[in-house]
């Protein structure tokens, strides 16, 4: 019933394909109604909900399909590939966008594992991973719907907004995503900083030995975690995400050349080998293949 009401809401307010804001920061609602090819995204730390269809992210070759029955939670900005292969006018894609704000977040994952018996202590030495699925328990449900039943009234949002946005954050953390999520943003999330570090310096020249010094471990110690949580290498997780933060670009109309600039390359024809060793074609031959999609 909760997610049925859910749905209606985003009917109502999404009337046409895109994302519309919500009215609280972060938080948008989004309609798919024509199939997206998986394509080049980086996804930053967030929640999306779908409650019609289904969706998928694909990283370093793992796939993840959630629909109305299972959320993605992100932890970490990731480049991955992201759509939607059967929306469609009868059957859209529906649901509900949440950027995580980080510092609420390690808020709560700090007050969580403060709090006497409230978790025991996580076994062993596996590392958050940086997108997980979570089914849709009930608490997650019913704050979600919370949140949405704000929609008609801008003073209601004013006054109750965070709150509720909190109530959902807290709900994510005891979810099935929540191991992931409270060793991200809780005490000892070293790769979480890690990777906040190196995303916000996708321009320069970061070696493995400097990330790892910045979360204080040595540089074998670092790459084995840091493969745990995201699957990849520091090096290829750089790669991936300058090379998906240019395919962004040139998606969006930039030439290759500067987008090659803009994401840290000084070679452009560097910048095309590594381009097609992960996507099978050159820039130019990927940029013609996604305006042939377009236009059918």
């Amino acid at each position: 019933m909760s997610r049925d009401l859910i749905k209606k809401i985003i009917e109502d307010s999404v009337s046409e394909d895109g994302l519309v804001d919500f009215g609280i920061k972060g938080v948008q609602l989004f309609r798919v109604t024509e199939p997206i090819r998986c394509a080049p995204a980086v996804y930053e730390p967030c929640v999306i909900a779908i409650v019609s269809g289904a969706k998928k992210a694909i990283l370093d070759g793992n796939a993840f399909e959630y629909d109305s029955n299972h959320y993605l939670c992100c932890t970490m900005s990731m480049p991955v590939e992201a759509g939607s292969h059967q929306a469609s006018p009868d059957e859209p894609l529906l649901g509900v966008y949440i950027s995580l704000d980080t510092r609420v977040l390690t808020e709560l994952a700090i007050e969580m594992e403060s709090a006497t018996g409230a978790f025991r202590p996580p076994k062993g030495d596996s590392q958050p991973k940086g997108l997980s699925l979570a089914g849709w328990d009930d608490a997650f449900t019913d704050a979600l719907l919370r949140l949405l039943q704000l929609g008609d009234s801008p003073l209601d949002i004013a006054v109750l907004g965070r709150s509720r946005l909190r109530e959902i954050y807290y709900a994510i953390l005891k979810g099935e995503a929540g191991d992931s999520a409270r060793r991200a943003f809780g005490v000892g999330n070293a790769i979480a900083r890690a990777i906040e570090y190196v995303s916000s310096r996708l321009t320069e020249s970061v070696t493995t030995e400097e990330m790892a010094s910045q979360v204080g471990m040595s540089r074998a110690v670092f790459h084995r975690k840091f493969k745990s949580a995201t699957t990849m290498s520091p090096i290829q997780y750089v790669k991936s995400m300058r090379l998906n933060s240019a395919a962004m670009k040139i998606a969006g109309g930039m030439n290759v050349n500067q987008a090659a600039l803009e994401v840290g390359y000084l070679s452009t024809s560097q910048f095309s080998r590594e381009f097609k060793r992960l996507y099978g074609q050159s820039p130019k031959q990927w940029t013609t293949s996604q305006r042939s999609l377009g236009e059918k």
